[in-house]
């Protein structure tokens, strides 16, 4: 049974998505503490401007927004060659393991630290590496709520936009669909984390402005990494073979009940 799967293209390809996607949210999780500025990423001076009535506005983002762009990507992806229950699970899986992460490195902090390793925070240049430590693994509770509401949240709004536009459309304009939900549920994902996470905290002009702002960057990387959605196509298409894609895809759309695996045609012999 396992040979038989492992054997099975398609089904290696979406075990290798799982695995990245499931991979990239949790290390976007974890780098999501560290701020940064987009401005002095680019060599250039905070921009300085004015939303929604608040001032002095500069894009300074998380480091987790980098890594997050290509979640949606491959929520595209796979929506596109195994439909949305696919994403449904593998979206569900990533939550249940961030979730997991956080209860073990609120546990690792709970933990008393030897004498050693704080002895060594000298040698390291920090001061306490227990508070160090402790400050970027522990994140506000209403944080990693918020994260992951909006992760989920995000999703179901990703893939109901992409079938509905996918609905119209058919195999073509894979851009108009892909880049519209991303749009659409790049949107909802930045204001839902702000007003969990934050509401209690900013002002609704605060959350409006920062919110925008942090849409304004997703909404451009968005349409930056739209040809990567078409490279990663190729290289399926290349990989499963040319009607086993097609197979897949209108499997996809069809949300059939039949296993995908029955349905496909003869695949190129495994290397």
């Amino acid at each position: 049974m396992i040979h038989a799967i492992l054997k099975d293209r398609p089904t290696k390809l979406f075990l290798g998505f799982t695995a990245f996607f499931c991979c990239n949210a949790l290390i976007a999780e974890a780098i999501g503490t560290k701020l940064f500025s987009l401005e002095k990423l680019f060599g250039l001076h905070p921009a300085n401007f004015t939303l929604f009535g608040q001032s002095g506005l500069a894009f300074n983002l998380t480091c987790g927004v980098l890594l997050w762009p290509l979640e949606f990507v491959m929520t595209d992806i796979v929506n596109e060659y195994y439909g949305p229950r696919a994403v449904r699970r593998i979206s569900i899986t990533a939550v249940c393991l961030i979730a997991y992460a956080f209860l073990m490195y609120y546990l690792a902090i709970a933990i008393p630290p030897s004498d050693i390793w704080i002895a060594s925070s000298g040698k390291q240049g920090v001061d306490n590496i227990q508070q160090s430590f402790s400050a970027i693994f522990g994140q506000s509770n209403m944080i990693i709520v918020g994260s992951l509401v909006a992760f989920l949240v995000s999703q179901v709004v990703d893939v109901t936009v992409f079938h509905q536009i996918k609905k119209r459309t058919g195999n073509k304009h894979l851009w108009l669909r892909a880049t519209g939900s991303t749009l659409v549920s790049q949107l909802v994902d930045s204001y839902i984390v702000l007003f969990i996470a934050f509401s209690r905290i900013f002002s609704w002009q605060q959350i409006l402005a920062f919110g925008m702002m942090n849409y304004f960057y997703k909404f451009t990387v968005a349409i930056v990494l739209t040809p990567l959605i078409y490279l990663i196509e190729g290289r399926i298409e290349r990989y499963v073979g040319h009607d086993t894609a097609k197979a897949m895809k209108l499997a996809a759309m069809g949300e059939q009940q039949t296993d995908t695996a029955v349905m496909l045609p003869a695949q190129p012999p495994e290397p």
